[in-house]
């Protein structure tokens, strides 16, 4: 599911700030940034995010913002006056006249050393404390999701229940309507050859037996249940796909079998719910 956690603090002169978003993913795919400064800590920051996070695209981001009057930045003096001296013995084999060498020399490399001071443990357990906090702060918000995800579920769930339990007013009506039309087109034969009354029942019998649809709405009823009891429980993104699947082959097998317009526009409100809940599965593999 996707997410966004922010944490900030000070540690001594160090003003640090972590980052985490993730996006949908089925598994943990951990992207980090962190400052060269607390690179060390990295593989156990890498793997305090995926213990918290278990899956998702996940990008952690950790910066260091230097506060107060130290600096961690000092002239290597002995460099440069090094190049100096090589500088200075060039333009003299040359016979170049003297020239200012302090603008090129403060743009040659490592001119600059930066120091940095050996992480403590006591900040490498607050860095990730900071990590932690921002995880928390990402699984509030992917909970927040799951809340309106699962309230989204329910209300879809609930329409196809309702058009399912409407089916049944119009069974009755449907089989009488196949009822009078095989028997207007047996009367049609009949005023040329006959038909025996008998085997035009037996006939009736299978065919309305093919187009029972009573195994449909009961497994279409108990896939609903199983599917509400189902989103309730951990990580259970792939089991809820998998359902959804079933609730589509009863939905497709009633349209199949309904043979009745007004059955028609139920199943098709069962179908566009359906695909509506397949949508939002996405968000949660």
């Amino acid at each position: 599911m996707t997410g966004f956690g922010k944490a900030t603090g000070t540690f001594h002169t160090k003003k640090v700030s972590v980052e985490i978003r993730s996006l949908n993913s089925k598994s943990i795919d951990l992207n980090a940034r962190i400052v060269s400064q607390y690179r060390e800590v990295e593989p156990a920051i890498r793997k305090l995010v995926a213990n918290e996070l278990s899956r998702g695209k996940v990008d952690v981001s950790v910066q260091i913002d230097s506060i107060g009057d130290e600096s961690a930045i000092k002239l290597n003096a002995g460099l440069a006056k090094s190049y100096y001296e090589d500088l200075k013995s060039l333009n003299d084999a040359i016979g170049e006249s003297t020239q200012d060498y302090l603008p090129l020399i403060m743009r040659m490399p490592d001119i600059f050393n930066t120091e940095r001071e050996a992480l403590s443990e006591e900040e490498k357990t607050w860095v990730l404390g900071l990590v932690k906090e921002a995880t928390d702060k990402l699984n509030n918000f992917r909970r927040k999701e799951g809340l309106e995800l699962e309230s989204e579920y329910q209300d879809r769930i609930a329409e196809i229940r309702g058009f399912l339990a409407d089916i049944p007013k119009y069974e009755n009506e449907r089989i009488e309507t196949i009822r009078e039309r095989m028997k207007k087109g047996l009367e049609d034969i009949q005023a040329k050859s006959g038909y025996d009354d008998n085997r035009f029942e037996q006939e009736m019998i299978f065919y309305i037996e093919k187009l029972d649809v009573s195994e449909e709405k009961m497994r279409l009823s108990n896939h609903l249940d199983y599917f509400i009891e189902t989103m309730k429980t951990e990580v259970a993104g792939k089991k809820l796909g998998f359902i959804s699947q079933e609730i589509g082959r009863e939905i497709n097998t009633l349209g199949s079998k309904s043979n009745h317009a007004q059955m028609q526009v139920l199943v098709i409100g069962m179908k566009d719910n359906l695909e509506k809940i397949k949508e939002q599965i996405l968000n949660t593999l």
